[in-house]
């Protein structure tokens, strides 16, 4: 009685499992091998030729060197960034609450609109960035056309929004320290605050900064609605990624086949990332 009353409440459970996640999965893997075109009635089985045609596309190339460098600039930006305010905010004398709501405003508003804003400020006439810019003497730039350009303000703009989340994270971090390690580090003669943050805090940031890199490289490989509603790739390929590519190629192209080989080599990116992030935090390892 024991054993079915367990399998009666993990049985929706795993049924959900199923349908949401493990059957899309295989599906993917199966529509990656044939030709099939969104809404076409029938499909031929093709292997492996949807891959070899993207890994000898020029397109997928540069959306997936596009989407390294995004997620380059993106998580050190982030952890360097989160990591800052969360000091600053901690090292503060009142007005935490405060502090802590404003960075973390831009991580809860949606990317859509939030790209939206950002399209009018980098406007390269009216927008407020280029003004500013002009009215201290520093060149001016078409941000968002640019191939020089588009990546890292795309980058700029993943750091901003990931920013108060690792700023949340760090914050708990720096919660959880124990008081006693800094006055062993002062009896040790560290002094100085660049000491203390060397020696104590962030050797015991270790466990929050990986978490923190594995999510928001995980994160940044997901980008899609700040290409989409910007740039939409361009210009050229300058700021395709690998979640564009695949829209396109399924949703505009209607290559569903071709798309499906891209969902997988994505999948097996997001599916590296948890396993290290699986690895890693088991260890628990605090570096001290």
């Amino acid at each position: 009685m024991t054993a079915f009353a367990g399998y009666g409440l993990a049985g929706p459970a795993v049924f959900f499992l199923l349908v949401l996640f493990l059957l899309p999965v295989v599906g993917v893997f199966f529509i990656a091998l044939t030709d099939w075109q969104l809404g076409a009635s029938s499909l031929s089985f093709v292997g492996l030729a949807n891959y070899r045609e993207a890994f000898l596309d020029a397109t997928f190339r540069a959306s997936l060197a596009n989407t390294a460098v995004y997620v380059l600039i993106v998580v050190p930006g982030t952890l360097l960034g989160g990591l800052t305010v969360a000091l600053l905010i901690e090292s503060g004398k009142s007005c935490h609450s405060f502090y802590r709501a404003v960075h973390f405003l831009p991580f809860m508003a949606t990317v859509t609109s939030m790209a939206i804003v950002w399209e009018a400020l980098l406007h390269p006439t009216i927008g407020l960035v280029n003004q500013m810019f002009a009215a201290v003497g520093l060149p001016t730039a078409n941000w968002l056309r640019n191939e020089n350009t588009v990546l890292p303000v795309l980058g700029a703009l993943g750091i901003w929004q990931n920013l108060g989340y690792a700023m949340v994270l760090f914050l708990a971090g720096l919660k959880s320290i124990p008081r006693d390690l800094y006055d062993a580090a002062d009896v040790d003669g560290a002094d100085l605050w660049i000491d203390r943050l060397r020696t104590v805090t962030l050797p015991s940031l270790g466990p929050v900064s990986m978490f923190v890199v594995i999510v928001v490289a995980l994160r940044a490989l997901e980008c899609f609605d700040a290409v989409k509603v910007l740039t939409q790739g361009g210009p050229g390929d300058a700021s395709e990624v690998l979640l564009y590519t695949l829209y396109r190629e399924s949703f505009e192209y209607l290559r569903t086949g071709y798309g499906a080989a891209i969902a997988v080599v994505f999948l097996a990116m997001v599916g590296t990332l948890t396993l290290i992030n699986a690895i890693v935090m088991d260890r628990k390892v605090h570096y001290q």
